[in-house]
């Protein structure tokens, strides 16, 4: 598959925290790769990393010039707006001429199931409603590679199986998708390769398959063990 990006020997340090440590990794074009770990594994940092976020040692390489990203995060910030205006704002940052937007906006909130409230002020949304909306958002300005970072973390399960149908749409339509999540029932639901995150080195790097299939080494092993006893639901 065609590469979109990738980092090699990268590490990042925070003070004298090392959060990446010489991680090598490519990204390719229709890929859903799914990053888990434990809690301070390092898997936001690589995230960040690969969306060229964060100064690093190291190479990040991009192999398209005009690759459009997005990111949407655990908790997602939305504006003081309305439910329309936090998707304009973002079509006007990408370039998107405003002739555009209005087809955008409904199309996108028609995609994520919000269609009719976009005047309602975007804070009033439920957890859910919002996430929803953090995902219109990215999804308006059609990115090459959308990052995920633990995007169902907080909340119901109703409202994460909402979330997880319209990442497997996505997926289904042609877009790169990036997750983190500690949820391993989630990366086997949804994604097609795993990484294994730990001290912030990549420790596995398979196809779903072959990471569930019990053939792990080491550490990896040693969490796929532990970590399914309690979270591959």
């Amino acid at each position: 598959m065609t590469a979109l990006l990738a980092l090699h020997e990268v590490s990042v340090q925070f003070g004298g925290v090392r959060a990446l440590d010489r991680v090598s990794l490519r990204i390719a074009q229709g890929e859903f790769v799914a990053v888990v770990g434990a809690n301070g594994s390092g898997k936001t940092t690589l995230l960040r990393a690969l969306h060229g976020l964060l100064k690093l040692q190291g190479r990040r390489e991009v192999h398209n010039t005009a690759l459009r990203q997005a990111m949407v995060f655990q908790r997602p910030f939305v504006l003081r707006l309305n439910v329309a205006n936090n998707l304009r704002l973002p079509l006007w940052l990408a370039g998107v001429p405003r002739v555009q937007w209005p087809e955008r906006v409904a199309a996108a909130l028609q995609r994520v199931g919000l269609a009719g409230l976009e005047q309602r002020p975007a804070r009033a949304l439920s957890g859910g409603q919002q996430q929803r909306l953090a995902l219109a958002r990215a999804w308006a300005v059609r990115p090459d590679v959308l990052f995920l970072d633990e995007p169902t973390a907080s909340l119901d399960p109703s409202a994460k199986k909402e979330v997880e149908a319209l990442l497997a749409g996505f997926a289904a339509e042609g877009m790169t998708l990036v997750m983190s999540t500690h949820n391993l029932g989630q990366a086997k639901r949804l994604a097609r390769r795993v990484v294994y995150v730990e001290d912030g080195a990549v420790h596995a790097d398979l196809p779903t398959a072959q990471f569930f299939s019990g053939q792990l080494q080491g550490r990896a092993r040693q969490f796929l063990d532990a970590e399914l006893t309690w979270s591959a639901v």
